[in-house]
């Protein structure tokens, strides 16, 4: 009976298809796939690779890159036992996509660039004079930004000078970049008092207005920046820092573009060892787990986010534990990464030669990289094809 209605079914699909032959292939052209498929997230056209050869041909030609959402690369290093070299690792296997020395930030053989931040495709880098004894201080160095996928570049001008006293020595920096809301992207850097650090106020540069502004911290209570990385998202910059009447435990500290609106946000278990990240939109917090004495449990890994924009919760979204991960290695590790697309954190060993990504949603370990020895800060890189550096002069 089942095989009547099988043969029942094929023989009025294949009639139908006789009537109208061309009816599937006039349906969806390359023009409209390729239209939808720009509409959906980058991990979602990475899947649909599977649909057909035709989808999969779409999508890996480079011809269509522009239209289409990517997602993670992989991520640019610099180990320091080989002589500050950088370094790109692909989560996919595959060579660098650019030279990750970015050799037309440094042209002269007497300057050198210091990854500061990454921000949708865009990198923020430092480029200062190998011979300055202190290369960290305002005016000995420039901030620079840069699109490695299209090789363009644009050096910032100098920042307004603070009012004294002032910490100018290598200021906490981030950068803001969405190419959905504009081509445009703003670079801030924090102030902080000589003395205790305190923040007292933010530099904002905008590369729609080409000039620097400034604006006094928002927070009221005194807040310590930690030297961590800063994360964009839903309009806000986001960074680490400790507030100084809650005894010691540490939050996250937001700041809109314009300098006016500031938040903090309660970490879980009031740790510093937590990473930030941007991921499917929201802010997300991943870190080690403690015990009932609060003490880390290096095994124990817990993956948060930020309840709505204008939340100041973080919810758990997962628990795992690495103990497959660390008894495969036979390494302890660190998180340094969230990914952008779904809930797969970043790990790097404490001796800083392995990186591996584990999967917090079906709790299982992914790839395993090797890297150089005493590798140090990573910047994540998400290619941009779709829109050009803006305020980029032509280098």
């Amino acid at each position: 009976m089942e095989a009547g209605k099988e043969a029942s079914m094929e023989r009025n699909t294949k009639s139908r298809l006789d009537i109208h032959p061309g009816a599937t292939a006039s349906l969806f052209t390359d023009d409209l796939i390729l239209e939808i498929l720009s509409r959906l997230p980058a991990r979602s056209v990475y899947r649909f690779k599977c649909v057909s050869m035709l989808w999969r041909d779409l999508i890996a030609d480079p011809s269509n890159r522009k239209m289409l959402p990517q997602t993670l690369a992989g991520f640019l290093y610099i180990s320091y036992r080989s002589g500050h070299r950088h370094h790109f690792a692909s989560v996919s296997g595959g060579a660098s996509p650019f030279d990750p020395s970015l050799p037309y930030l440094q042209p002269n053989m007497d300057e050198g660039i210091a990854q500061v931040n990454a921000c949708n495709g865009l990198l923020l880098y430092r480029r200062y004079k190998k011979n300055m004894v202190t290369p960290w201080t305002e005016g000995d160095f420039h901030f620079v930004v840069c699109n490695p996928a299209n090789g363009r570049w644009v050096e910032l001008p100098p920042q307004p000078q603070p009012p004294a006293p002032a910490n100018i020595h290598c200021p906490t920096a981030g950068l803001a970049f969405d190419p959905v809301v504009s081509s445009h992207f703003h670079v801030l850097t924090f102030e902080e008092t000589n003395l205790e650090a305190y923040l007292t106020g933010v530099n904002i540069y905008s590369s729609r207005t080409r000039a620097w502004s400034r604006m006094d911290s928002g927070i009221v209570e005194k807040a310590t920046l930690l030297r961590s990385k800063c994360v964009f998202v839903g309009g806000m910059l986001y960074l680490m820092g400790n507030l100084e009447d809650i005894n010691g435990k540490y939050v996250l500290v937001g700041v809109e573009m314009e300098g006016k609106v500031w938040k903090t946000i309660r970490v879980p278990y009031g740790s510093k060892f937590g990473t930030i990240g941007s991921s499917q939109g929201c802010l997300h917090y991943a870190v080690a787990s403690v015990d009932d004495n609060n003490e880390i449990l290096v095994s124990e890994i817990s993956l948060w986010c930020l309840k709505g924009q204008d939340s100041k919760e973080l919810v758990l979204k997962h628990t795992t534990s690495i103990d497959k991960l660390m008894s495969m290695t036979r390494k302890t590790y660190r998180v340094v990464e969230i990914h952008p697309d779904c809930d797969t954190i970043f790990l790097v060993s404490n001796e800083g030669d392995t990186l591996a990504a584990y999967d917090m949603r079906h709790q299982k370990v992914g790839y395993i990289l090797n890297l150089e020895n005493n590798t140090q800060q990573f910047l994540p890189y998400v290619p941009l094809f779709s829109e050009p550096l803006a305020d980029a002069n032509e280098q």
